[in-house]
């Protein structure tokens, strides 16, 4: 999006609030960059000498980006792969300069899938690789506690339920050390095959990490290319007889499903136990997508947060949520609750959410992440002391059950592309893939994506 006369003009009335670097979209070079305020919108500014000036934005509305912003003292990773050479983000793989060290890390185990989405961040499909050997997934598993693990784990893809294997591929991880597994998918198999969902239960899955962009056809028409909410339910159906836990996974597209935001959480709600919360991803422009982006093409944290409050009615406020500790406070929100008798949600406060006077360690919290992934998003049966209209409580552990198996999370993470990477917030990315190397690359700098179709790390084949 190179800048117009008017947008040259618009530019002068703007304050500088930090500078940083990113890329150019084109030609993926590394180049100045600053993050810029009009008014509550922020933008990140910069010019490539090749390319001309880009404008993307990175926040609307309140809460006020400055109060969103929380330090932490850096947790470096305990074992860099890499010597820095080309500096950020050409020498990802983990560097000594990360600032985080993984909670969760993606094994890509097919690049197969059975949906074509056009907002495919991996550009899943056929006529792809083959799916790497279970002698290669070893090495990751081998490559990640060489890292400091074990990390959380999520099987991804493409639709790792295309893998007959993928029982194995658990049971190989949980072997190794590995206690968190969830799988990354859109429920397709999952939906018709019962079985299959069983076996992968028995060898060790906690939870099934569930595409789920809204409850009309249209959106999935829009985001899918079909209507495959029939199946999404049906999922969740077959997940409750057999108490494995589910977190919806929305990938937000303004205009698409912006306003289906409390109709997602309505839905969550009215499937719990089994659904444990909701994970929001704004729409992020890499792998697959027909045209560069503009700005009113994106949806920012405050939008989210504003919409939720609105489309629920009050149910949950913006001021439940909070930036997450494990990441770089402008990547994500998150908000935990307890399911009361009758329906209505009560915030639980950590300390996380509490503080922001003083760096935080990151190291403390992103084991608390782990940890809380872990309790939190896995299933539990509500116990027969609570349920009905009224909470009869039976002691301290009863309370404690409650909290467990009435506890619900709305959570997002704002992913970067070309247009808005900064790199200072890349270097505190905690989620990570394992490159078919073993290298484990921060998922933005893995999916970065130019105008050509062109990546840093992962293969286009």
């Amino acid at each position: 999006m190179v800048t117009t006369s008017a947008e040259t003009l618009i530019q002068t009335k703007g304050i500088s609030l930090v500078k940083t670097s990113s890329v150019c979209p084109v030609c993926l070079k590394r180049i100045p960059a600053e993050r810029v305020a009009y008014g509550d919108d922020v933008y990140l500014e910069k010019t490539c000498a090749d390319h001309g000036f880009f404008k993307t934005i990175l926040w609307r509305g309140m809460p006020s980006y400055p109060s969103w912003m929380r330090e932490k003292i850096p947790n470096h990773p305990q074992t860099p792969f890499h010597q820095t050479q080309g500096g950020c983000p050409f020498d990802c793989g983990l560097c000594a300069f990360h600032r985080q060290e993984p909670c969760c890390v993606l094994l890509e185990v097919t690049r197969r899938c059975d949906l074509g989405c056009p907002v495919c961040f991996a550009s899943s499909g056929s006529g792809v690789a083959a799916d790497p050997d279970l002698s290669v997934v070893e090495g990751w598993y081998r490559r990640m506690l060489e890292a400091g693990g074990p990390f959380n784990v999520q099987l991804s893809g493409g639709e790792p339920c295309l893998r007959e294997d993928l029982p194995e591929i658990i049971r190989m991880g949980k072997k190794l050390g590995f206690t968190y597994f969830q799988v990354n998918t859109n429920g397709l198999r999952l939906a018709v095959d019962k079985d299959y969902l069983q076996q992968l239960k028995e060898a060790g899955l906690n939870v099934v990490y569930l595409q789920f962009d809204g409850t009309e056809p249209e959106i999935y028409r829009s985001i899918r290319g079909r209507d495959v909410l029939p199946q999404k339910i049906r999922v969740i159906e077959n997940c409750a007889e057999l108490h494995i836990g589910v977190v919806l996974v929305p990938t937000v597209v303004p205009g698409i499903n912006d306003q289906n935001l409390g109709g997602i959480i309505r839905f969550a709600l009215e499937h719990y136990p089994t659904v444990r919360g909701i994970h929001f991803q704004p729409v992020t422009y890499f792998g697959r997508y027909p045209n560069p982006p503009r700005n009113e093409d994106r949806i920012t944290i405050p939008e989210l947060l504003s919409g939720m409050e609105t489309q629920t009615g009050g149910l949950v406020h913006l001021r439940d949520f909070h930036p997450k500790g494990s990441e770089n406070s402008y990547c994500s929100f998150n908000a935990n609750y307890l399911i009361q008798p009758d329906g209505c949600l009560s915030p639980i406060h950590s300390s996380e959410s509490e503080c922001c006077c003083k760096p935080q360690d990151a190291k403390v919290f992103v084991k608390r992440s782990r940890e809380f992934v872990a309790r939190h998003w896995t299933y539990h049966e509500p116990p027969k002391e609570v349920t009905g209209s009224s909470l009869s409580l039976g002691g301290w552990d009863t309370v404690l059950e409650r909290a467990r198996s009435h506890f619900f999370s709305i959570s997002g993470m704002a992913f970067q592309d070309a247009w808005n990477l900064d790199l200072e917030l890349l270097q505190d990315c905690c989620i990570a893939i394992a490159a078919p190397n073993g290298d484990l690359v921060p998922f933005c700098s893995y999916n970065l994506t130019n105008t050509r179709g062109e990546t840093l790390y992962r293969p286009r084949t």
